[in-house]
């Protein structure tokens, strides 16, 4: 279906609370613990979906829209279009449920996502980034067969991932504020649809890369824009613009869009590893850096540690004080 003719309005409680019985004993509840700093300008939580077997969110919605498939709608395989985190989601429940997945995967992905989609049993099959991004909008491409699972357009998606914000208020039911990556806007709408109904006073925002924040650029324009993207190490999120469909909905649910520079993520990515022993990628400590810069504001805040998967080589040179 054409990005054109969607439209979706915020995710059901109830839908929400079924995605969560249905994925349990396949995802794992990931628990919320504190950053373990003390000069931070709140009180900053870490829900930790790097902890996931597959070291991201993506897990969620991938079992949620898959466990909901007929065999025959499996019997040609799955597919996606990813950078690697739904990639590996899809992957991990085409084996687990015995069928074949190929990803769309774009020219700039890092090694260690790729490697581990291969481990998966699943192929990729790599093309420039602007294919890439106008494979999300066509839902097609032609070296693809099977189901499409779209890794954030898709209300089944969204409500697997929006369980993580279920499991925040169970967690943290004083919660001041949420900060949820944006890529696609897929686990940003998702969380926000499940707080939203259950405490809708909670703060919520998206965190984006200063190198390419579309949904910010989009909510000063009151409309969706194309900027410029520069890709950098945080390649789970950054991106020349958002999706109408998805820009509809997270601009009714969300409250803004926080900011930061790769080194301010870096830094982040540094602290989380040095103070809580925990691996956080790029787009995994982007929530954090907002928080930490104050930008969530005061309070309890807590920020969705949305994946782990970063290369080796890149870990090590933010660890020694750089940016990759």
């Amino acid at each position: 279906m054409p990005e054109s003719a969607l439209a979706y309005e915020p995710i059901p409680l109830e839908k929400i609370q079924a995605a969560a019985e249905r994925i349990k004993g396949t995802v794992v509840r990931t628990p919320l613990v504190r950053l373990n700093v003390d000069d931070a300008p709140a009180e900053i939580f870490l829900k930790l979906e790097n902890l996931q077997p597959i070291g991201s969110f993506k897990l969620r919605g991938a079992a949620n829209k898959m466990a909901q498939m007929s065999r025959d709608d499996l019997s040609d395989g799955v597919w996606t279009c990813s950078a690697g985190n739904m990639a590996q989601g899809v992957a991990w429940n085409a084996r687990r449920m015995g069928v074949s997945c190929s990803v769309v995967v774009p020219d700039v992905a890092p090694d260690t996502k790729l490697n581990a989609i291969t481990r998966l049993g699943a192929r990729y099959h790599k093309v420039p980034f602007a294919e890439f991004v106008e494979t999300f909008a066509t839902r097609s491409h032609p070296e693809m067969s099977g189901v499409m699972v779209h890794p954030f357009s898709d209300p089944e998606v969204m409500a697997g991932n929006a369980t993580i914000g279920l499991e925040i208020l169970e967690d943290l039911p004083d919660v001041d504020a949420v900060v949820i990556a944006y890529a696609g806007g897929g686990i940003s709408s998702g969380v926000a649809s499940a707080i939203r109904a259950l405490k809708p006073d909670v703060k919520l925002y998206a965190a984006e890369v200063s190198t390419g924040a579309p949904f910010a650029a989009s909510l000063a324009n009151g409309s969706p824009v194309v900027i410029d993207y520069t890709p950098t190490f945080v390649d789970g999120i950054g991106a020349p613009r958002v999706f109408n469909e998805m820009f509809d909905l997270a601009s009714k649910l969300l409250d803004g869009s926080l900011v930061s520079t790769p080194e301010a993520i870096a830094t982040a990515v540094k602290l989380i590893a040095e103070q809580n022993h925990v691996i956080a990628e790029g787009a995994g400590a982007a929530s954090v850096a907002g928080a930490l810069a104050g930008k969530a504001g005061t309070g309890k805040v807590a920020c969705i540690v949305s994946g782990g998967n970063i290369d080796s080589a890149k870990l090590v040179k933010i660890l020694q004080g750089g940016v990759p």
